[in-house]
């Protein structure tokens, strides 16, 4: 997928202001429009230019493309790394587009509507509910916790142009949340207008990768490191889970791969009664360096005594 410089299409600086972007966007919209323009490639370059407005015209979409595309160059290859819109504070839906097929796979990629919680209210006295994505450690999901988040909220100054500005809030972070959930600040959304009630924020959660777990739903899974003798001829070994370490029978003449399941040490069950996920430990045969003398030795006398083949059929079983 190719980057789409949208500050060049429209050819105005990265620091201009709304007004700027609005005034060179009417100027090649005269230019370009198939209607009026006698330009072989009008209607393919007012769609490059709609597209462009599209996004520097919206504050939101705006501050998010400049916040992901600093570095980059029109053409270049591109892809947005994950989670690139967490910690993005966004009122309604934010500045995902249901129409994004409407424009360029670049367009779509970024701004294309996705799902959450909680739906936009229209303008009325009640203020609008925000949304954002944030990023959690799993471990939170296992005990709860109380959290510090810093959002980034786009703005306009008084100048026209477009910035962040960051505001922290304290969240109370529920035993059991689960990847997609979503988190309901009564009141923490944009103020009413006339008197009226604020409206809410709603956070959707996720994970931070982690260097040990991976997160499937509600189920879990860890690599479990074993020595060659523990897998061959099965042993008792301690494994780190995130709520605590736990004693596990590995079973004789186990392989890498194997998958050793402990019911119920997946993500825990919320209060509404969803059934608590699994826990899954992925065996890793390790084997030990053959850096001393005695280490050679050994693995000298197994390959004479064994005459084992690994690429023979079945020699794994």
């Amino acid at each position: 997928m190719e980057y789409k410089d949208y500050y060049q299409t429209l050819g105005v600086s990265r620091d201009a202001t709304q007004d700027e972007i609005k005034k060179a966007f009417r100027k090649l919209a005269r230019k370009y429009h198939p209607d009026v323009s006698k330009e072989k490639n009008a209607e393919a370059r007012m769609k490059e230019v709609n597209e462009a407005y599209a996004v520097l015209s919206d504050p939101e979409k705006r501050v998010a493309y400049d916040q992901l595309g600093q570095g980059n160059r029109a053409g270049q290859d591109f892809r947005p790394p994950p989670d690139w819109d967490a910690g993005f504070e966004f009122s309604g839906r934010g500045p995902f587009d249901a129409n994004a097929g409407d424009f360029s796979d670049f367009f779509a990629e970024l701004f294309g509507r996705r799902g959450g919680g909680g739906a936009g209210a229209p303008f009325q006295a009640r203020g609008e509910d925000h949304h954002a994505k944030i990023l959690l450690d799993i471990e939170d999901a296992y005990r709860g916790a109380t959290r510090r988040i810093t959002l980034r909220v786009p703005s306009v100054d008084a100048e026209g142009h477009v910035g962040l500005v960051e505001r922290s809030l304290e969240v109370r972070i529920p035993k059991g949340v689960h990847e997609g959930q979503i988190i309901r600040l009564a009141g923490q959304g944009n103020s009413g207008v006339g008197g009226g009630a604020a409206g809410d924020l709603y956070l959707e959660v996720h994970f931070n990768p982690h260097s040990r777990y991976r997160v499937d739903g509600r189920d879990v899974y860890a690599t479990l490191r074993v020595a060659p003798w523990e897998a061959a001829l099965g042993a008792s070994v301690r494994a780190p889970l995130p709520d605590g370490a736990v004693e596990v029978r590995v079973p004789e003449g186990s392989q890498t791969g194997r998958k050793l399941r402990l019911k119920g040490r997946g993500i825990p069950a919320a209060q509404s009664g969803t059934p608590s996920g699994d826990l899954y430990l992925v065996l890793e045969v390790v084997l030990p360096p053959a850096k001393s003398a005695k280490a050679r030795e050994l693995y000298e006398s197994m390959a004479r005594e064994l005459a084992f083949d690994p690429r023979r059929e079945g020699a794994t079983t």
